[in-house]
């Protein structure tokens, strides 16, 4: 695996190392630090054309805490394929730092840098999908479960990036992903079709509903995302009348296993998507997931650069 922009790059072997080592480090690093400093002297360039808080914060400070530097460069330093085209801006970067993390609005931009660029790219989050999220979620859900064969994990609301990537790593993993969402804002059909290709190798189930209640029903886990992502503000309005029945909240959530968690990618409008009740209550561990962020994007960068 040279690069990882997409959850589909992942087989099921490469994912479960992804997460051992993940949660090695997290260990380690919660016990004395990481006293081999293995990214020593290494530069990890962020692209973002997105602001961001987890993103950004887990990236640079996963590459400090292994000895290594995180360079920071918005639109405003780069302005690809305006100032600079997205393929001499991969050529440049490669020369100068062992990875790229990209943050873009168009997929493409992604794949684009990926075949310019001699050095590893990783998608921190496109318009198609947000697969370093779907690692922490799927990490998140392995502590707290203890095992993914047969978890059911309920997506509810908009079919978007991090819809995508939690089908295909969830698929890849053996979770059964249930989707409920309105049918104009359903998943991609390329990306569902090859995650019901991985959920038939690894024994799962993909299921795709209007009816929020029927994902939700004896569900291991209760997922939700915003109804609007950044550029699609101008949505803002019309997306709120059409996903308000698909508002996580109590009602929704005692059709759920008594155990089940409520998860969330952040940032979260609480009264929107998913009640300030469920968002902050004892089952949510939407920080938890938050946390992981850090752990998941260290093993990824480890394991890209073959550390």
């Amino acid at each position: 695996m040279k690069h990882y922009l997409s959850a589909g790059d992942l087989s099921r072997p490469d994912a479960e190392a992804l997460l051992q080592r993940a949660q090695a480090l997290k260990v380690e690093w919660k016990h004395d630090g990481h006293p081999e400093l293995l990214l020593r002297g290494k530069t990890l360039a962020l692209v973002f054309e997105k602001p961001s808080l987890r993103t950004r914060v887990a990236f640079e400070a996963g590459m400090t805490q292994l000895g290594g530097h995180g360079s920071y460069l918005s639109a405003n330093d780069i302005d690809m394929g305006g100032r600079e085209s997205v393929p001499d801006v991969a050529r440049n970067l490669s020369r100068w730092v062992q990875a790229i993390s990209a943050r873009v609005f168009n997929h493409a931009t992604v794949e684009t840098l990926a075949r310019y660029s001699s050095v590893p790219v990783i998608n921190a989050l496109s318009d198609r999908e947000h697969p370093c999220q779907a690692l922490a979620d799927i990490l998140t859900l392995q502590e707290h479960f203890g095992q993914l064969q047969g978890l059911r994990l309920a997506y509810i609301g908009d079919g978007n990036n991090v819809c995508h990537s939690l089908l295909l790593l969830g698929a890849t993993l053996g979770v059964n992903v249930r989707v409920a969402c309105p049918f104009d804002y359903r998943p991609d059909p390329e990306i569902l079709a090859l995650a019901q290709q991985r959920a038939a190798e690894s024994g799962a189930t993909i299921a795709i509903s209007a009816v929020p209640q029927e994902a939700v029903e004896h569900a291991d886990a209760v997922y939700t995302d915003v109804w609007a992502s950044m550029g699609q503000e101008h949505e803002a309005i019309r997306r709120r009348q059409v996903f308000q029945p698909y508002q996580v909240n109590t009602e929704l959530m005692a059709l759920a296993q008594a155990n089940a968690v409520v998860m969330h990618c952040l940032p979260a409008h609480r009264g929107e998507e998913i009640t300030a009740e469920i968002m902050d209550g004892p089952r949510s561990v939407v920080f938890d997931q938050a946390e992981n962020r850090l752990h998941v994007q260290k093993a990824l960068i480890l394991t890209l650069l073959g550390m």
